[in-house]
């Protein structure tokens, strides 16, 4: 295997019960200390640029937020970063107010994948208030953010992820532990400002973001009943929107048999050779796969088909040397093929922009293999997928959208639809019957959709792996319409 198919192994593998998770976590949790005395913030305008204030809830004694203005980015709307600190961990994120009418506008949760990978990236280079394109120049205005209409997070998570850390080497292992913090700092946000509450909470993401988000979700969703017993207000869950997921790995694999050797987005990009010999492995990929990964989930035989898969599949693709997000592209710099996020990682190293966002470390990483060790190897948290979870947030009206670049090779949209097609929830046989259709901005087609009740899957034309980067103007319209329950 050459270094980058190693390098895609890993990136791939580790990259694209809650009930007990929970009941564990409230169970330290149930001294709700009714007595004790609890004083929001209320506003965020009385936070300082120059210090921390911290928010804490008795609801959450081993959890606090540390927050403060910092004007960067876009200094048309207030902007704040912080700390989650959840005891020895800490997690960090930015939050910025909406360009439109943040007293009023929907909050979006946004996080990247990996596992491992910073949110930063999707912040500045994908749909935040601004990107870096030269890291000495700084930063320049995005004007198709997409906080044009929504207030927005974004996170470094989990532990050791960006410019978040621990204190003493702890780390987080599993998506089920991570929606813990993320379901408790939510609650701690939207308990101390006043004007957030009964708002419109989307979670959206993309990549790993496929694992994470649904479990987030459920976590948040959950967790409600908690947060009215203890008399704090619940969390108005509206949405998760799963942009090229790897919310089901054995499906999306089998996808990339066709995404190289058919039409499925561009000509085939793979010699016909090569296509014949991966074709008469598919069969037996399938499966083992279906046998051992979806039936009777069997860690062993699940990571060996899997592995057989990975090299009949993938090794081929990464041979050509193309993007693996793109593949109408070669691959540029770094194993992520995009120079611009070698750009990121130098803005976020300078030492002036550090000081001016308050971060606690000096040495910001855009992924961090140790993450995806503890992910992958360690929990094989990928082998288990998300999908349960996305039936379970139906079934409860929490609508989701699974957005997809037609470009994307990894996390393909052949095998985004085909595991929404076979979602078993009550809603299925409405949602497969639905035919794919042509959705426009501006007249012009963007890609295709199909929707049924809660649920709605999209293309987006000419887009990778990252489509609020590639194509920013029909992102971000697809966004208003989905915030505004308007179909694409």
């Amino acid at each position: 295997m050459t270094l980058r198919a190693a390098a895609l192994a890993v990136l791939v593998i580790y990259a694209c019960t809650l009930a007990g998770a929970i009941q564990a976590f409230f169970s330290t949790s149930t001294n709700i200390r009714e007595n004790s005395t609890f004083t929001p913030v209320g506003t965020l305008e009385v936070l300082s640029e120059s210090a921390f204030t911290t928010l804490v809830h008795p609801a959450f004694p081993a959890y606090g937020v540390r927050l403060k203005k910092s004007q960067f980015c876009d200094g048309a709307v207030n902007a704040y970063t912080g700390y989650i600190d959840i005891e020895a961990r800490h997690l960090f994120f930015y939050f910025f107010e909406s360009r439109n009418d943040p007293d009023t506008d929907d909050v979006i949760f946004w996080t990247n994948g990996g596992p491992g990978c910073s949110s930063g990236v999707g912040l500045f280079m994908e749909l935040g208030p601004c990107r870096v394109h030269n890291a000495e120049n700084g930063t320049v205005f995005h004007p198709e953010s997409w906080n044009s209409n929504a207030n927005i997070f974004f996170i470094d998570q989990p532990i050791g992820v960006g410019f978040s850390y621990a204190d003493y080497g702890e780390y987080v292992s599993t998506t089920e532990e991570a929606a813990q913090d993320i379901a408790a700092f939510v609650a701690i946000f939207f308990s101390h400002f006043d004007k957030f509450q009964g708002r419109g909470f989307h979670m959206a993401g993309e990549s790993y973001g496929g694992r994470y988000l649904p479990a987030f979700a459920a976590a948040v969703y959950d967790q409600n009943a908690y947060l009215v017993e203890t008399g704090m207000p619940p969390i108005n869950l509206s949405s998760v929107m799963i942009g090229n997921g790897m919310t089901d790995v054995p499906t999306m694999m089998l996808g990339w048999y066709e995404m190289q050797c058919t039409p499925a987005s561009i000509p085939p990009v793979q010699d016909i050779q090569t296509c014949i010999q991966m074709k008469a492995r598919l069969p037996r990929c399938t499966k083992w796969l279906k046998e051992s990964c979806h039936d009777v989930f069997d860690l062993i035989n699940c990571s060996t088909a899997m592995a057989f898969c990975q090299a009949s599949l993938m090794e081929p693709y990464v041979a050509l040397g193309l993007n693996n997000y793109d593949l109408s592209k070669k691959c540029e710099g770094n194993n992520h093929c995009y120079t611009v996020m070698e750009e990121i990682l130098k803005f976020l190293n300078r030492k002036d922009v550090q000081l001016s966002i308050g971060v606690d470390v000096t040495q910001y990483e855009s992924c961090s293999s140790t993450v995806a060790l503890a992910f992958g190897r360690l929990q094989n948290d990928l082998l288990h997928g998300s999908t349960e979870y996305v039936a379970a947030l139906l079934e409860r009206d929490i609508r989701v959208l699974v957005y997809v670049g037609s470009y994307d090779w990894v996390c393909n949209w052949i095998g985004n639809e085909a595991w929404t097609l076979a979602l078993e929830w009550s809603g299925h046989a409405e949602f497969a019957a639905q035919p794919l259709r042509e959705w426009t901005v501006d007249g012009k087609r963007a890609g295709k959709t199909r929707s049924a009740r809660a649920l709605t899957f999209a293309t987006v034309d000419g887009a990778g792996h990252m489509v609020p980067y590639d194509k920013p103007k029909e992102s971000l319209e697809m966004v208003k319409r989905w915030i505004a329950g308007k179909p694409l």
